[in-house]
C-alpha cells in the first residue's frame, strides 16, 4: 500500500500502527511526507494524533489484562518485579517514554496493566509523542 497516495489518512494510519506492537517506522514515513511537500503543521497534527491514539489503544489493551497474567509471561520473575517496582516508583511519568523505539509500545501496555492514573499518563504520553515529531520536523527543515 502506498501511504502517500492516501495522503494524510495514510500518515495517520502508519503513525497509529507504529504505536502498536507492529514494527512500523513512522518517522521515516513522516520524513517522506515532508520531502514530498505535505504541510508540516498538518503532518505534525496528523502524525501525533495517530500515534497518541495508538498509544491509548495499547494502554486500554493493557487494562483488559490482569497483572498476574503478565507475571506468568516473564521468563525471569526478577524482570517482572523490576517492572512492577519501576511502575510503582515512577507511575504515569513513564508515559514520557512512550515515544521511544522498542521500549515505548510495551511500556504503554504495562502501564495499562498496572492501571496507572489515566489523565496524567495521557498528557505525558501525548507530550512525548508530539515533542518527538516536532523535533523530527524541525531537524528536517534545518537540513535544507
Amino acid at each position: 500500500m502506498d501511504y502517500l497516495e492516501l495522503g494524510y489518512i495514510g500518515l495517520f494510519l502508519i503513525c497509529f500502527l507504529s504505536a502498536t506492537i507492529l514494527p512500523f517506522a513512522s518517522e521515516g514515513v513522516l520524513l517522506l511526507f515532508l520531502a514530498t511537500g505535505f504541510d508540516p503543521t498538518i503532518c505534525l497534527a496528523v502524525s501525533s494524533l495517530g500515534n497518541i491514539i495508538g498509544g491509548l489503544t495499547n494502554y486500554w489493551l493493557g487494562m483488559l489484562g490482569n497483572p498476574e497474567s503478565l507475571k506468568k509471561r516473564f521468563k525471569k520473575p526478577d524482570s517482572f518485579e523490576r517492572l512492577k517496582k519501576a511502575v510503582d516508583k515512577y507511575g504515569y511519568w513513564l508515559g514520557l517514554l512512550s515515544w521511544t523505539p522498542i521500549l515505548g509500545d510495551p511500556l504503554t501496555i504495562a502501564l495499562g496493566f498496572f492501571r496507572v492514573r489515566f489523565w496524567p499518563f495521557f498528557f505525558l504520553m501525548s507530550f512525548g509523542k508530539i515533542a518527538r515529531y516536532s523535533v523530527i520536523i524541525y531537524l528536517f527543515y534545518q537540513s535544507y
